[in-house]
């Protein structure tokens, strides 16, 4: 995992002159296929020579297990009624809790509109079922992956981010972003140290008591002025870029919600935002996609969380 992949051709399986290849893709999550860059597509000869395979596939459509009525389901699957909760955390009732770190969503990315709904409603569960009270629950925003979008887009994978955002607004929960720890080839990012370092700032704050810097500037509010935006933020002491450049990932639309890559300027705990061309700016989006190249940082070096000023209809409701 997080590694190009390599496989060995056995020798008299590929013939002189010309030889073809097939993979076959089996997909029943979503969002499968090829990934990497072109430069990973290779044929590799034992002496080093390389003949570029980025090119000229033709695809051929097996079956969708869309068209399917009874969908197949592994024995082995556990996303499936009475095993998540009734086998896995039903038995645990009787023991004490001191509270819960979670890290998941990446499931959820294509349902992120229900997300809003259901995370929520899984916490508000466990608390009433134990019946100790709001214990803490901290978790873990998605964290970057798949390839990067030349222009700004419409993403699944971050509309469940905002919905685990949307999450905060329950009594004692904490988030850890993870916008700029993750990896662009690996669903499971190896970087499991910084998520944990964030975690512990949010326990050691929120359970704890002790003053620390827990979380990454938190986008609350907007005002227009004339032709650019200007952000405001908690959290927003030593507001920086993390790479010491020009704070990247900022989109912005005007009436006509197009959005197209803004310039950004840090002034004091704000963010302004504009661009050639959007005379009367409407909204500003900022990491709003699965890889966004962005690097907004408080003092503490915390990331800030990707947001949305709109409430444009998303691509999951």
């Amino acid at each position: 995992m997080g590694h190009p992949r390599q496989y060995p051709i056995p020798a008299g399986v590929a013939v002189p002159g010309e030889n073809t290849v097939v993979v076959r893709l089996l997909d029943n999550q979503g969002d499968g296929g090829f990934m990497g860059d072109a430069d990973d597509f290779v044929l590799r000869s034992a002496s080093g020579k390389q003949i570029p395979l980025d090119k000229e596939w033709r695809l051929y459509k097996g079956f969708d297990y869309l068209d399917l009525e009874v969908k197949p389901v592994s024995p082995l699957e556990p996303n499936q009624p009475t095993v998540l909760y009734n086998a896995m955390i039903h038995p645990l009732l009787p023991f004490a809790i001191r509270g819960v770190i979670w890290y998941q969503g990446e499931a959820n990315t294509g349902r992120a509109r229900q997300y809003q709904r259901v995370f929520p409603n899984l916490i508000t569960d466990w608390r009433k079922a134990w019946g100790t009270g709001d214990f803490p629950f901290y978790f873990v925003q998605l964290a970057n992956y798949m390839a990067r979008n030349d222009q700004p887009v419409d993403n699944a994978w971050a509309e469940l981010r905002e919905a685990q955002r949307m999450t905060l607004s329950l009594p004692n929960t904490g988030m850890a972003v993870a916008i700029d720890i993750g990896d662009a080839l690996d669903i499971h990012p190896g970087n499991k140290q910084d998520v944990g370092k964030r975690l512990a700032l949010n326990a050691l704050a929120g359970t704890y008591g002790k003053d620390v810097e827990f979380s990454g500037p938190d986008y609350t509010h907007m005002e227009i002025q004339e032709n650019r935006i200007v952000l405001h933020f908690t959290h927003a002491d030593g507001l920086r870029s993390s790479d010491g450049k020009p704070l990247t990932g900022f989109a912005i639309c005007g009436e006509d919600h197009r959005f197209v890559w803004a310039n950004a300027a840090i002034e004091g705990e704000n963010v302004v935002v504009y661009a050639p061309g959007i005379a009367h700016p409407l909204a500003v989006r900022y990491a709003w996609s699965a890889n966004p190249a962005c690097n907004l940082v408080n003092g503490a070096g915390l990331p800030a969380s990707p947001f949305r000023t709109d409430q444009f209809p998303g691509i999951t409701q």
